[in-house]
């Protein structure tokens, strides 16, 4: 699932990388990883990996033990951790200068942190557009982790969101998909009179609402506004879409959410099983959930339909952008088994592995051409990733494109808005109040 998504560690995640970004200047810097040099297949390759739990984690353990029986020499430890509990991992890991060889990132401002950090390694002469390695990616994935013109991430698989809608509770309904934010409203009593809860919502993390706020961001607020308002040293939060999209996602949680349960009390994962089981109508999810909310359950895969949130009639930004990224790897800069270490994650990124990684049950959608087709994934991952591919901009998760302390408040304010604690005026106000400290 999402990655992509911040808690209240994200401010004291930020500080904790760039307050060690000392340790990697001046005399003492460690010599930078050789990862074009031939490997030497002996000694313990340890890897940091997002896939905890089912039904991911015999991805990683069945290449781990492949990869073991060609290179006998090489043993592969796993640190296998869930979306959830890898923001924390991974502070800790930092903090005690302590990360694995190989190691989970998604893009934006957390990946920046590691760059700007000392810690993740140049693979520019490795993964570069131009080398053959290089070539097997899409090129909008690659360049998802460049810094200044170099290219630090081996991106695994690309990621969007939307709103997953079973299509057997629309028709007992007798409610058509809904194609306009008001329609998507105007669906919710029909649906919840069939006797399904009509959107299952969880916010106990706190990042399942940034996702829909960036979706409805993007969709009331011009592109170029809310780039300038990611960087604190240009953001004024003045434009009028902000305080529409925080009104729209406060009427949608209202009308369409189990309110009565306590939104910000229940865990994500808690609505993707009520998804699953058939007793909400719909789920706002990331393509790397689809399987997982179809595999073996009551939903099944012909019942699953997905759309972007529709968009509001009018809207002043994009309408046909998606909210998504793809997420990846670094391999760490003062590893001394860096050459190891990217010829383990050219041998993830093989394409056998790569159409496995994008089969059910796993359903993570490669990053690598080719590896996504109708014969290898399932109809929904297909046709999310083909719609990824062909809208027009890709809009990042709110928490990972701005400051963390932007981003904290960001977080704060979602959930104060759902309890009813703040009103869209009150969380601009602390969001640019967060903002204009972080300058």
């Amino acid at each position: 699932m999402r990655a992509r998504a911040t808690t209240r560690y994200a401010a004291l995640f930020g500080a904790s990388v760039l307050a060690l970004t000392g340790c990697f200047t001046g005399p003492t810097r460690a010599p930078a990883a050789d990862v074009g040099a031939e490997p030497e297949f002996s000694g313990t390759l340890s890897v940091l990996t997002k896939f905890a739990g089912d039904p991911l984690s015999p991805y990683f353990e069945d290449l781990a033990a492949a990869y073991e029986r060609k290179h006998p020499g090489v043993k592969v430890e796993l640190i296998q951790e869930t979306d959830q509990s890898i923001k924390d991992k991974t502070k800790t890991l930092t903090a005690s200068d302590a990360l694995p060889d190989i190691y989970f990132t998604w893009p934006g401002k957390w990946a920046d942190n590691f760059v700007r950090g000392g810690r993740a390694a140049d693979l520019t002469e490795v993964i570069g557009p131009g080398t053959p390695w290089g070539k097997t990616f899409g090129k909008s994935s690659l360049s998802a982790f460049a810094h200044d013109g170099k290219y630090y991430g081996i991106p695994l698989y690309n990621n969007g969101k939307f709103l997953g809608y079973n299509k057997a509770a629309f028709a007992e309904a007798g409610v058509e998909v809904p194609t306009t934010f008001d329609e998507l409203i105007d669906s919710c009593p029909d649906l919840r009179e069939a006797g399904y809860e009509p959107i299952a919502f969880g916010n106990k993390d706190g990042w399942p609402a940034l996702h829909y706020l960036q979706q409805l961001f993007a969709y009331n607020v011009p592109a170029t506004v809310r780039e300038a308002d990611n960087h604190p040293g240009t953001a004024t939060f003045d434009d009028p879409g902000y305080l529409t999209a925080l009104r729209q996602f406060k009427t949608l949680v209202d009308a369409c959410t189990d309110t009565r349960g306590g939104t910000n009390g229940v865990l994500y994962t808690s609505a993707q099983e009520a998804f699953a089981r058939g007793k909400a109508a719909m789920y706002y999810q990331e393509i790397l959930e689809f399987d997982s909310t179809t595999s073996g359950g009551p939903l099944k895969p012909k019942n699953l339909g997905i759309v972007p949130l529709p968009a509001p009639r009018g809207a002043k930004g994009d309408p046909k952008v998606i909210e998504g990224a793809p997420e990846g790897y670094f391999v760490d800069a003062r590893s001394p088994r860096a050459a190891l270490a990217v010829d383990f994650m050219k041998f993830v990124t093989a394409p056998k592995n790569a159409a496995t990684l994008s089969s059910p049950p796993y359903g993570q959608p490669s990053t690598v051409v080719g590896a996504v087709t109708p014969k290898t994934s399932s109809e929904a991952v297909f046709e999310g990733i083909q719609k990824v591919n062909q809208a027009p901009a890709l809009v990042g998760w709110l928490d990972m494109v701005t400051a963390p302390e932007v981003a904290d408040a960001w977080l704060a304010g979602g959930e104060a808005l759902i309890s009813g604690g703040m009103s869209p005026e009150k969380v601009i106000e602390s969001v640019r109040r967060a903002s204009e400290s972080a300058t």
